[in-house]
């Protein structure tokens, strides 16, 4: 038996449905507005705080205030309030210096350095490219003085700093060797930084040693790879010690021709979405191939270890990775700084995310002899071993 409803019935259950609705609609909203409320109540406090220091400061410090040097120091302090250990504030100086070695270029004296016993700056090598090169500098020189100021006063990290500047400024650098001080003038230039060098090793295995992924490194790498297998290289060992990672754009391109075709790597974001990070073509080395790890390889280097392995092409010998698996952005201010900024955590399509956890390698080997490289030596056995079939 079929149950009709009025027309006033239903028109009320309408009514009565847009009243809950709204009610429900209104409570939400209310929370919603009451806690936006809070966060700007709460965000004004902190404001007024700053405030507040900013007006006493002003009213009370004996000194000259810096009025950039300050604007600095609060952006500085606002992003290190983050408690992240890899997102910073860059100054405009410091971001300039910053898109100059990513590009893969150093803009100063081309100069390898080391802090020496007496406290002051060791030459410990010279780049052929350097404007230094045929100046009469040695290795073993050492630096007392950058531009008049003392090194032991302003300390051996500010000093090297001091060294770099804007392509075709000049420099002042006191040298003594032999106990006798030698002042030179210099003028800063761009130079392109080695990132990517190869040889051949015995038994037709192809070395190559990469430092760092910047935007010159996958022509380098390309050069190199083909370099050695042109002359004969059977297997490949890629030594990533030491290298911190670098820009995922190069890292990208260089895996693309070690790998087969498809999604490589990902990021996940703040949101929850997923972006693929690392593409690899159709084009596909097939060569057996080893990677040299140890704690300080980090970043993208780990991912470049990790696709490799993950996709059965290597095997890993060393000793655990650093645990780096998050990815920043680097975003210019109206300032002309600069933010980098965490934004992402990546993983290979074939593995989990290892932030924090770094990579263990299939073969664990410690180098206990300074005088013996006990990882490159297995490496380099292995690789003999598998393009022989071993």
């Amino acid at each position: 038996m079929n149950k009709k409803i009025s027309l006033g019935l239903a028109l009320s259950l309408i009514a009565i449905a847009v009243a809950v609705t709204f009610i429900l609609t209104s409570f939400f909203s209310l929370q919603s507005f009451n806690k936006k409320v809070l966060d700007v109540n709460d965000k004004a406090r902190r404001y007024d705080s700053l405030e507040s220091l900013d007006t006493f400061v002003r009213d009370n410090y004996f000194g000259e205030i810096d009025e950039r040097d300050l604007s600095d120091g609060i952006l500085k302090g606002y992003v290190d309030g983050l408690d992240d250990k890899y997102s910073r504030y860059l100054t405009e100086e410091e971001y300039i210096n910053e898109m100059s070695e990513e590009a893969g270029q150093l803009v100063g004296l081309g100069l390898t350095l080391s802090e020496d016993d007496s406290g002051y700056v060791r030459i410990d090598g010279i780049l052929q490219d350097s404007p230094l090169y045929n100046s009469g500098l040695q290795e073993g020189d050492i630096i007392t003085f950058v531009d008049g100021v003392d090194v032991l006063q302003a300390g051996f990290d500010d000093s090297v700093e001091a060294m770099r500047g804007t392509e075709g400024s000049q420099i002042v650098l006191t040298v003594r060797r032999d106990g006798v001080d030698t002042d030179y003038t210099f003028t800063r230039q761009a130079i392109e930084v080695t990132t990517v060098t190869g040889e051949m090793l015995d038994g037709f295995v192809g070395y190559m040693k990469i430092t760092k992924f910047k935007q010159n490194t996958p022509q380098q790498f390309i050069d190199t790879l083909e370099h050695l297998t042109a002359n004969g290289a059977k297997s490949i060992v890629f030594d990533l010690r030491d290298n911190t990672g670098g820009l995922v754009s190069a890292l990208e391109e260089c895996l693309d021709p070690l790998l087969p075709e498809g999604v490589i790597a990902t990021a996940e974001y703040k949101d929850g979405h997923t972006e693929t990070i690392v593409y690899s073509d159709e084009t596909e080395l097939d060569l057996p191939m080893v990677v040299l790890v140890n704690e300080n390889t980090a970043s993208a280097a780990e991912l470049f270890a990790a696709s490799l392995r993950d996709y059965g092409k290597a095997q890993l010998v060393g000793v655990k990775t650093y645990g780096k698996g998050v990815m920043q952005s680097t975003t210019e201010m109206g300032n002309g700084g600069a933010v980098v900024l965490t934004i992402a955590e990546y993983k290979t399509s074939r593995s989990d995310c290892y932030d924090g956890e770094g990579l263990t390698p299939d073969y664990q080997v410690e180098n206990e002899d300074e005088n013996y490289d006990a990882q490159l030596a297995t490496a380099s056995q292995l690789a003999r071993t598998a393009e022989s079939g071993e």
